[in-house]
């Protein structure tokens, strides 16, 4: 019972601490608060940038037209060299035939066009559509790939998905940097608020060292106030998280720009963004008070 009375002891005195020194906590507050707020941004564009990266990388296919006298025989052997380059993951095969009837579902008038070609003058050729392991490799494999026998032309939107599957990585790489740097701000500012907490109690601190109070007895209602601190920090930029989110994400429909951005769903995204955030919060609290106390007094 005695450890369960001393925690009691600590959480009432680390509140009454708040209280006491009210402009210092609403200090802290409003920094935990701030820097969480950004942080909670950087989390959400980066899940965001990280999905749409995903997908691109998920969609991306490269088209191989084959030439129009390439027989059965040697569309095996393609088959056969594909097999051999490290980087592609699947490939799906579409003859003349196949693509026509495509075409001509999709338009009834480009069907009957293409009706009036036999199959030696038709415009079509056999294609593989093939996804590849890295995209980031994809162009070295579009090179190989156009090296082989029969290959007429390889087509994968070349030049600007290399650029564009690197600015995304970079924009994702930059928001997580963001995010580490505005923690370790943070506990900065904390620490240092903390310490401002501190020096206007070192009569009351040493009278708990007379009475012969251990380290963990005096160390504990701060680090629970850095806690409180954190908690009463999170509040707004959870709210803002889940009810932003869902406002921004009904204000553009779902997507951002173009169809080709597409944003998560507020459910249960913001739900778990908010628990990080609130994790993040306490964890903050607690090392900027316990980083404070064991480094300004020394004890």
């Amino acid at each position: 019972m005695k450890p369960f009375r001393m925690l009691g002891r600590s959480i009432r005195d680390a509140f009454k601490s708040s209280i006491r020194n009210f402009s210092l906590s609403l200090a802290s507050i409003s920094c935990i608060t701030i820097t969480l707020i950004i942080v909670a941004i950087a989390i959400i564009a980066s899940v965001n940038v990280e999905k749409v990266t995903n997908k691109l990388e998920k969609d991306l296919t490269i088209v191989v037209f084959m030439e129009n006298d390439t027989t059965d025989k040697e569309i095996e052997n393609t088959k056969e060299m594909f097999s051999k380059i490290n980087n592609i993951d699947t490939y799906e095969f579409k003859s003349k035939l196949t693509v026509k009837e495509e075409m001509a579902k999709e338009s009834a008038v480009l069907g009957t066009v293409l009706d009036n070609f036999d199959s030696n003058e038709s415009p079509l050729k056999d294609t593989f559509q093939i996804k590849v392991k890295d995209v980031l490799k994809i162009g070295k494999t579009a090179e190989t790939i156009e090296k082989l026998d029969k290959v007429a032309v390889v087509r994968y939107g070349e030049g600007m998905v290399e650029k564009l599957i690197k600015a995304f990585s970079s924009i994702q790489k930059v928001t997580y940097g963001i995010v580490i740097a505005l923690i370790i701000v943070t506990i900065f500012l904390i620490i240092n608020t903390i310490k401002l907490t501190i020096s206007t109690r070192k009569r009351e601190i040493s009278i708990m060292r007379l009475v012969g109070a251990s380290n963990f007895t005096i160390k504990t209602p701060f680090i629970i106030e850095g806690m409180i601190l954190g908690i009463f920090g999170s509040v707004i930029p959870i709210l803002l998280t889940i009810f932003g989110y869902q406002a921004f994400y009904d204000h553009f429909g779902g997507h951002l720009f173009s169809q080709v951005i597409v944003l998560l769903k507020p459910t249960p995204f913001t739900y778990v963004i908010s628990l990080i955030i609130f994790g993040i919060g306490i964890l903050v609290g607690m090392i900027g008070s316990a980083s404070a106390v064991k480094k300004y007094l020394k004890v």
